[in-house]
């Protein structure tokens, strides 16, 4: 199976369908399971980026391409910014913003937000500094979270019991 972690010593041929390449669940960068550290090779990566029609998720570097094995989400929301149309938008990993697709937004297992990105195509795990961000807009309606910005009021599917 693509994407499969091969046994210890084993011959790997990389190709664009198997680099090695992988997005951990905490947004980290990995090749063959090593960790990549460096920030330029990072952000190159973050910026090369694209989801596929089909959710598949590309690396383009230069003319080259392969695909990356993701494990949770391909991007990390950096920061939410108000805008003048008082609504909320996300600052992506990629170094892209998009609206926030607040019914998207959901709580996963470890209590940190993702939401719905590139068209609905792929997900965004928010960074800590992002999540405190977006929890200034947060505000409890009935059973559910509503985002507030300004007077305007953005429903999401966040349960209110999710403000602990």
């Amino acid at each position: 199976m693509v994407g499969e972690p091969l046994p210890p010593g084993a011959p790997r041929w990389h190709t664009r369908e198997d680099s090695g390449l992988r997005i951990d669940r905490r947004g980290r960068w990995f090749h063959d399971d090593v960790p990549i550290e460096h920030p330029n090779i990072i952000e190159a990566f973050n910026r090369g980026l694209r989801v596929q029609p089909d959710g598949r998720v590309q690396l383009h570097f230069g003319n080259d391409w392969c695909f990356v094995v993701i494990e949770d989400c391909a991007f990390m929301v950096v920061a939410v910014d108000e805008t003048s149309e008082s609504k909320l938008s996300v600052r992506l990993s990629d170094r892209t913003a998009e609206l926030l697709d607040s019914p998207s937004l959901t709580l996963d297992d470890d209590g940190v937000l993702t939401v719905k990105v590139k068209s609905g195509l792929a997900r965004a795990r928010f960074s800590r500094d992002a999540q405190f961000q977006i929890s200034s807009y947060l505000e409890p309606s009935g059973d559910a979270l509503m985002l507030r910005v300004g007077e305007q009021r953005w429903p999401t599917s966040l349960a209110a019991s999710a403000l602990g």
